[in-house]
């Protein structure tokens, strides 16, 4: 399925991997752009990928994307229905020992790489978008939104029916096991209130 300019997913998905626009490219394996379907009614956005998704060149195939599997399931959401993204398309990262750990990519990387999630939604155009935690939210929707205080509400959306901000499952991760267990189910609770505004506008 292409747009009225002609491009498609392959297509954008092809130019993405030679990207050059921010020096992570330099350090990234290789881009990870969107993985799903064109017509998905749920996208979901990220903040970038993390290691494991950058050698495998997929979207959540990690220990978030696998929680993210589970909440996904929980909620009543089928995976294969949702595309998958990310805000920056490579993996930015510190060397700590034999790790790579994940570093916060700045404004200057999340804007030169805002063409690509642009042209996913444009291509994409879901009905609802979800923001996994604030780096995602505030592309989005300004640098004045706070997860904290507005996740799981539908929002207006330029771009989409509505948006949707949650938790990062990573963020469940790292949370304390005493509140880790309360941190998934706000995020399951979050994903529940996206099926119901899904159901609503159909």
């Amino acid at each position: 399925m292409s747009t009225a300019t002609g491009r498609t997913l392959e297509k954008v998905r092809a130019q993405a991997r030679d990207c050059t626009r921010c020096p992570l490219y330099k350090t990234g394996t290789q881009t990870v752009f969107g993985e799903g379907r064109v017509g998905a009614r749920m996208l979901m956005v990220g903040e970038q990928p993390g290691d494991q998704e950058d050698i495998a060149g997929r979207p959540f195939v990690g220990p978030a994307g696998q929680l993210l599997n589970r909440a996904l399931e929980e909620a009543g959401i089928d995976r294969d229905e949702v595309f998958v993204t990310n805000a920056v398309k490579h993996f930015k990262w510190v060397r700590a020992g034999k790790r790579r750990l994940h570093k916060k990519p700045n404004a200057a990387e999340i804007n030169a790489c805002r063409p690509w999630l642009e042209a996913e939604l444009e291509l994409v155009q879901p009905d609802l978008i979800v923001a996994l935690g604030a780096t995602a939210a505030q592309t989005l929707m300004g640098r004045q939104f706070r997860v904290t205080q507005q996740h799981g509400q539908v929002l207006a959306a330029p771009c989409a029916k509505g948006f949707l901000a949650t938790i990062h499952p990573s963020a469940v991760l790292r949370t304390p096991p005493p509140d880790r267990d309360a941190a998934y189910a706000g995020l399951v609770s979050d994903l529940k209130a996206a099926v119901r505004f899904l159901k609503r506008s159909r």
